[in-house]
This record gives C-alpha cells, structure tokens and sequence, in this order.
C-alpha cells in the first residue's frame, strides 16, 4: 500500500516523462540556459552572412587633441611631415588653416589621427579641417577666395622630386 505522498511523487515524475515526451520546450533552467546557448551559436555560414561584431574604435587622447588644435601653422604641418607624410602631400593651407581632402575615404586608423592631432571633418567642404588656434565664426565667403591658399609639400625645399626619371635627374 502506497501513502499518499508517494502517490504524489509518482504522479509527478509521470506527468515530467509526459511533458518531455509531448513538450521538449519545458526544461529545468540549466537545461534551458545550455540549449538556449547552443540555440543562439550561429554557425561558420551563418556568421558570414550574418552581421559582423562592431569593431573597435582607436583611442583619441581628447585633451591632447585639445592642446594640439591650439599649435600654429607651423606645428601642425611639422607633425604631419613627420608622423603622416602621405597625409602632408595632402595638405593645403588656406589663410591660418590646414586642410586635408582625400580622394577616397580614409581608413579608420588615419582618421583617428588625424582626430588626436587636431583635425575635425568639414562635412560641407569634405575636407579635414584643423583650425590651428584660429577658430573663426563661419563667414559667408569661400574660405579659398578671401585667404591666400598654399600647398606645402609642393613648396618644401627638402621634398624629393617623383616627377622625373632617375636618370634625367643625373643629366
């Protein structure tokens, strides 16, 4: 003879072999939280179709890059000469600013950069702007007609000449 409390236990354990046969979906929580993992685990075909994890940004140094929007003229196309020289044949001075258009877009590392060194994207110009201490209101008048324009790297007398051929040069 059973007591009452193995009854219930029996009935129990009975109705859990029902549920898992008829609904698979009721799981004690560790259950749940495995299959819910491996439910969620995309396979190799689906992660490259799928979204790709969000990369992470280069790190920008805000009260360096606050100091370096302060520095002259000079400065700035010092340190790009020496820290970004492809970006320096980019440059172009208009009146007390630096600025840099590039014919496609930059990469994410040169766009950080150009960011700690000072620059800020002009999106109406498309241009990378560095204000170099003289951060003005915004005029009316285009920038390139009311300031002298200059580009330095054209100018600089230590620039090595890729125009002509080695040996014209040795002529």
């Amino acid at each position: 003879m059973k007591t009452n409390k193995q009854n219930k236990t029996n009935k129990v354990a009975e109705q859990a072999v029902r549920n898992e046969k008829t609904a698979p979906e009721l799981q004690s929580r560790s259950e749940q939280s495995r299959n819910s993992d491996s439910a969620t685990a995309k396979t190799p075909e689906q992660n490259q179709t799928g979204t790709v994890n969000a990369s992470v940004k280069p790190y920008v140094n805000f009260a360096e890059r606050e100091y370096n929007r302060k520095l002259p003229v000079e400065k700035v196309l010092e340190a790009l000469k020496r820290w970004m020289p492809l970006q320096y044949e980019l440059a172009e001075v208009v009146g007390k600013w630096v600025w840099i258009t590039f014919p496609e877009p930059p990469i994410e590392r040169v766009r950080a950069e150009l960011s700690q060194l000072g620059f800020h994207w002009n999106n109406t110009r498309k241009c990378w702007q560095h204000p170099c201490g003289d951060a003005l209101p915004r005029g009316q008048q285009e920038p390139r007609e009311k300031y002298n324009v200059w580009f330095p790297f054209v100018l600089d007398p230590n620039r090595v000449k890729r125009t002509q051929p080695a040996a014209e040069s040795a002529a």
